[in-house]
């Protein structure tokens, strides 16, 4: 049965499974990356994994897999195939597509970035399918964007499209990594929620789910915490929203987990932004934490249909 690999690959775990030519989850699998270890374990770490899973699926399904694909965190360097940076992972410059195909025997490879890779399958096979423009943000430690057009995402001229975590909704407030002030994902990351929580509630070990719950009890310190958050988050999807035009925002990650209490103090809130631009649709995201690596199978699929590999490894 014809099949490709598929690797998500964390800041402390990797996700992974054989996928099918629908996307059908044929096999999954889990690892942990290393980390602890250093750069050069968590790429060791990964091409063992593969290694496993191609003999996985040869013994199981009778033939390798004819192509893998692998998403990463940080900086992809997409035309040639490199993790360019990752300041989770530790490395810089890995030319992870060709130490895979090598590792794999020669298939084709393709690496994406792994908000992006998580877009694209949301767009296709999740909550965005059918939608010709649609924006993917999930809200985790920090906050990302996948920009998906008529079936693929836009990566940008240089792999920064979608970057919505850094777009400033808050001039001149909390210092970023990034280098600037009052960066989204600051205020609306489930990092910065559980922060703000930590602090309001007195308690050093709440985080972003008992925020949630604490809003759903009617907790006015809480629903303070929230409400700040689902403000600065609804500033920055209207910049984005202005910008893109898209026609459905697809919202994931932790914060996505709270339901209701997240989606509807949201969508009043995008409502009260909006003047001239057309209202999308804001729904969860659908297929969870197996985005990612869905999106990488989609990838490596695409390899098989195409000879314009600089287009699918975005």
């Amino acid at each position: 049965m014809r099949h490709v690999i598929a690797l998500d690959v964390g800041g402390t775990g990797m996700k992974a499974a054989l996928v099918g030519a629908a996307g059908e989850l044929l096999h999954t699998d889990r690892r942990a990356t290393g980390r602890e270890r250093g750069p050069q374990a968590v790429v060791a770490s990964i091409l063992g994994f593969a290694a496993e899973l191609r003999a996985h699926g040869e013994e199981r399904f009778g033939e390798p897999a004819s192509a893998a694909g692998v998403a990463v965190p940080g900086i992809v360097d997409a035309e040639r195939g490199v993790a360019a940076y990752s300041a989770n992972l530790g490395w810089r410059d890995v030319p992870l597509r060709d130490l895979l195909a090598a590792r794999l025997g020669g298939v084709p490879v393709a690496l994406g970035h792994d908000v992006r890779a998580g877009g694209l399958a949301e767009g296709r096979i999740g909550a965005g399918r059918g939608a010709d423009r649609f924006l993917f943000v999930p809200l985790g430690t920090g906050i990302a964007g996948a920009i998906g057009i008529d079936g693929r995402i836009e990566a940008g001229a240089h792999g920064f499209a979608g970057e919505i975590g850094h777009v400033v909704v808050r001039p001149g407030g909390t210092p970023c990594p990034c280098g600037q002030r009052g960066c989204l994902e600051r205020y609306a990351s489930a990092a910065a929620v559980s922060a703000a929580w930590a602090a309001a509630s007195g308690d050093p070990a709440a985080d972003a789910a008992d925020c949630a719950r604490a809003v759903a009890s009617g907790d006015h310190r809480a629903r303070q915490v929230w409400q700040d958050a689902v403000d600065a988050l609804a500033d920055g999807l209207v910049t984005a929203l202005t910008l893109l035009d898209p026609r459905t925002l697809i919202i994931g990650g932790g914060l996505a987990e709270a339901g209701e209490t997240l989606f509807a103090p949201l969508r009043d809130a995008v409502r009260r932004r909006v003047t001239f631009q057309k209202l999308p649709s804001l729904v969860p995201a659908a297929l969870g934490d197996t985005a990612g690596c869905l999106g990488a199978g989609l990838l490596a699929w695409d390899l098989l249909t195409t000879t314009d590999r600089t287009e699918v490894t975005t």
